[in-house]
């Protein structure tokens, strides 16, 4: 029996579906119209929904599902009580805004509002069950279960490549020790944030305990059918298929553009919902049609259907043009299902349902290297997912202050510990390096690469960094000055308790 003819069981080919679940740490940083109304929208949209396709997959038998990739910073946030309290209070709020918008006098509107009422009401009642205690059991009984296989990340989310060895080491240790208090392991896989890489990086990541990781298609040259060494390492590269992935991603040709998928840009302003279908793209938002949730649905099913059999095609093409069964990684951003895509997460769960029905094994990036797809060594070039799969959103001239400024406070960091360095911990030193991990985040750089929210990214670079200018000056003249600094600090800022700046 040929190589891509056999039965199914024997299947063509492995799909890995990677999601990568991050926002930045937006907690006592304003709400509305950006900050904590991100982690709201995308917990209520898009996280908790994910979750429950993984789990009613689990329920029928269903294993290694997909690989999900979460922040030390999204874990952070969604095991935090002031978090949590917010999000039951958004929860809460929505369905009392449904509520009322379902006495509109516009049958439509009234109708969108009994949807709303019947999803708010379903969130409200999961987060008041179990998520008030927080996601880290949800996640580690999905894992524990092998149903999904989690992937952790450096601490706070910075552009690595950017970074100074010493501090990489020190945020992969600390995101690793956190996921290992909240999930029970060490993570030995990573989403490198934003893919980025620069040669030599793996050393560093072999150093920690990273075995394997995402990198962008074009990094590998596009050879994306198996994981490959980094150069003389043992870490392994998983590279995102583009022509898998950008069927879904693509904002020209990708599913969520098709007509009858709800709108996210067309707001009826007075409750704050989305009325709309997409319709076209030539369609203003006052002429945009109704949306529809039972067509929008059916539609996601069918897309998911056109999704199977393009990846099936790719899988037998990849393997005869390489004489051995082929792996596919299709690799996305967790928010864009249910959140930007409202739809995505029942298109989600048809697609893990209908792969093992074409033939293709559904694997999570571990499964599929201790399945050997696993090819020859590759040199990686300074890469990212970004613009021009280089660096020019981090490090472009548009953020050139930024980098410039991010660069300076490192050293400023490493200079202090060192001079700060005892056996004892030290309170203050601890929240320093907190507050310059957070002024890092590769979000700020990307948002005003973007120009999207670009000022409230400014404003968060230049928070932190005042924080961090006054902490430390205080650490040198005035120390009772200084604890009492890292109290006002840490009661807004205080993730990852067990960060210990002497490690760096």
């Amino acid at each position: 029996m040929s190589l891509v003819t056999g039965a199914a069981s024997d299947g063509i080919g492995t799909c890995c579906l990677v999601l990568h679940t991050h926002l930045p740490w937006v907690a006592h940083a304003g709400a509305w119209p950006v900050g904590e109304e991100w982690l709201h929208q995308a917990f209520t949209a898009s996280w908790r929904r994910v979750i429950a396709v993984c789990e009613r997959l689990a329920g029928e038998g269903h294993r290694n599902l997909l690989t999900l990739g979460i922040t030390p910073t999204v874990a952070a946030m969604l095991d935090d009580s002031y978090c949590l309290a917010e999000i039951h209070r958004w929860a809460g709020n929505w369905a009392l805004r449904a509520e009322e918008l379902t006495a509109n006098n516009d049958r439509q509107l009234s109708g969108l509002g009994r949807f709303e009422y019947g999803a708010a009401v379903e969130c409200l009642a999961d987060v008041e069950a179990r998520w008030l205690r927080g996601a880290s059991p949800i996640l580690r009984r999905l894992a524990d279960d092998g149903i999904v296989e989690l992937l952790g990340g450096p601490v706070a989310h910075p552009f690595l490549p950017l970074l100074d060895d010493r501090l990489v080491a020190h945020c992969l240790s600390t995101g690793a020790d956190d996921a290992g208090i909240r999930w029970g392991f060490r993570p030995t896989g990573i989403w490198a944030p934003e893919c980025g890489y620069r040669p030599g990086l793996e050393e560093t990541y072999a150093s920690e305990g990273v075995s394997r990781l995402l990198v962008d298609g074009p990094a590998l040259h596009g050879r994306t059918a198996q994981a490959h060494p980094i150069g003389d390492s043992d870490v392994l590269a998983f590279g995102r298929d583009l022509e898998v992935t950008y069927r879904v991603w693509s904002p020209k040709s990708g599913y969520p553009g098709n007509a009858a998928y709800r709108d996210f840009h067309t707001f009826d302003h007075a409750s704050g919902f989305r009325p709309a279908r997409v319709t076209s793209r030539r369609t203003a938002p006052q002429d945009k049609a109704p949306w529809d949730p039972v067509a929008a649905h059916a539609m996601a099913r069918r897309d998911a259907g056109d999704f199977v059999g393009v990846l099936r095609r790719r899988l037998l093409d990849l393997a005869a043009a390489t004489g051995r069964r082929a792996m596919t990684v299709a690799a996305y951003d967790t928010e864009l299902f249910g959140h930007w895509w409202f739809e995505g997460p029942v298109w989600l769960e048809e697609v893990l349902r209908l792969l093992p029905l074409a033939g293709v094994k559904v694997s999570t990036l571990q499964a599929a290297q201790e399945a050997g797809h696993v090819g020859a060594p590759v040199e990686i070039v300074a890469s990212s997912w970004g613009s021009g799969k280089d660096w020019r959103v981090w490090a472009g001239p548009q953020v050139a202050g930024i980098v410039e400024a991010g660069e300076s406070l490192g050293k400023e960091l490493l200079a202090t510990v060192d001079s700060h360095r005892s056996l004892v911990r030290n309170p203050a030193l601890d929240q320093l390096c907190r507050e310059a991990y957070l002024a890092l985040a590769s979000d700020w750089a990307f948002m005003v690469s973007k120009n999207s929210a670009t000022e409230y990214a400014r404003s968060r670079i230049a928070t932190h960094a005042a924080r961090f200018d006054r902490l430390r000056a205080a650490m040198d003249t005035h120390p009772e000055r200084a604890a009492e600094l890292t109290r006002e600090c840490e009661r807004l800022d205080g993730p990852w308790g067990h960060l210990d700046a002497r490690l760096l």
